[in-house]
C-alpha cells in the first residue's frame, strides 16, 4: 500500500485525491499540527535551514517507505531540503501542477482581476 506525505500548506482537492490515487496512493498522511505549523511558518531571516528542517526530515524518515510519495511545495530551500532526503529514501518526490485562468471584471471605473488556479497533475521532481 503506497502512502503519500503531504509536505503542503493546504488540504488536498478532489481532484488532487482522484489524481492521487490514480497514481496507486492508498492512503494519505497530514502532518501534525506541530510540524504543519513549522512547515508553513519558515522564518525568513535564517541563514541555514538544515537545524529548522530537521524534524520535518525525521517524519519523512519515520513514516515513509521505499516506493511512497511525498507532496512537497512550500519554501523553497525547505523544499529542496526534503526533496533530495525523499530522493535518498527512495521516496517518490511530487508537486501539484496548476492552471492559471484570469479573469478580468469592470466594477464602476476600475479594473479588477481575480486568478482561478486549477489543479492539473502531479509532477516528480527530477
Amino acid at each position: 500500500m503506497k502512502k503519500l506525505l503531504l509536505f503542503f500548506s493546504h488540504k488536498l482537492i478532489p481532484e488532487q485525491i482522484k489524481a492521487a490515487k490514480e497514481m496507486g496512493i492508498e492512503e494519505f498522511v497530514y502532518l501534525p499540527p506541530d510540524l504543519q505549523t513549522l512547515f508553513s511558518n519558515v522564518p525568513p531571516d535564517l541563514e541555514s535551514l538544515r537545524n529548522y528542517a530537521k524534524p520535518l526530515v525525521d517524519f519523512l524518515q519515520e513514516n515513509t517507505k521505499k516506493g511512497d510519495f511525498a507532496l512537497i511545495q512550500g519554501d523553497f530551500g525547505l523544499c529542496c531540503i526534503l526533496v533530495n532526503e525523499a530522493k535518498k529514501l527512495g521516496v517518490v518526490p511530487v508537486y501539484a501542477t496548476t492552471k492559471r485562468i484570469v479573469k478580468e471584471r469592470n466594477i464602476d471605473d476600475k479594473v479588477a482581476k481575480y486568478s482561478e488556479f486549477q489543479f492539473v497533475r502531479f509532477r516528480r521532481y527530477e
